[in-house]
């Protein structure tokens, strides 16, 4: 009974980890697009982070029931995929700083909030997932949580936007975004590397 009901118990993680996947990657296709035209560092941050939350949720549908020791290892790699989006948006501050034209603000604003609304969605679906899966299963709702704080904080840099009529909020939000995911990153890293020890078994007196 106990095997039939943990299995049961991943089945029904795996679907809910399959629609968050789904929902991100419609998020990522959304996101981009805009970012692109409106040429937004922080929406680019967001977008590729997207794609990020799709990757992690992937995994966690296929890791899910692994060892220990490869549950640890799928971790760290998820830590390192987290700094994806860090790595463009960086990318794209340093490029726009040459030449801070500010992104359109109505565009900003409808589209973070969108994004809010499915990353909200994605985090009160994860909720019960980042209790299983280890370090992975934590980088999914992190991913999730922070999304929902990064979202709300676009549509108030797009106000600052309007108000000083320059790119400068927006680099600086991506900046931002940077170090936030920079953060996520090293908890999951951390939270492997604790899994790695445990798998290992106490030191041999």
């Amino acid at each position: 009974m106990t095997d039939s009901r943990a299995v049961d118990d991943q089945r029904g993680v795996r679907r809910v980890v399959g629609v968050v996947a789904g929902l991100n990657l419609a998020g990522f296709a959304v996101e981009a697009v805009v970012a692109l035209l409106i040429g937004s560092v922080a929406l680019v941050a967001d977008s590729v982070d997207f794609l990020e939350d799709a990757a992690v949720n992937l995994l966690i549908a296929v890791a899910l029931g692994w060892p220990l020791a490869r549950r640890a290892l799928a971790g760290r790699a998820m830590a390192v995929i987290i700094l994806v989006p860090a790595l463009a948006a960086a990318w794209q501050a340093v490029a726009k700083a040459g030449d801070p034209v500010p992104p359109d603000v109505t565009a900003l604003v409808l589209t973070a909030l969108g994004a809010a609304a499915v990353n909200g969605t994605c985090a009160l679906l994860l909720v019960r997932v980042r209790r299983h899966g280890g370090s992975i299963g934590r980088a999914a709702w992190l991913s999730a949580r922070n999304d929902v704080g990064v979202n709300l904080a676009v549509v108030v840099m797009a106000g600052v936007t309007a108000w000083t009529r320059s790119g400068w909020p927006d680099i600086v939000l991506g900046a931002g975004i940077v170090l936030l995911n920079a953060t996520a990153a090293l908890e999951v890293w951390r939270l492997a590397g604790r899994e790695r020890l445990s798998a290992l078994g106490p030191p041999a007196p």
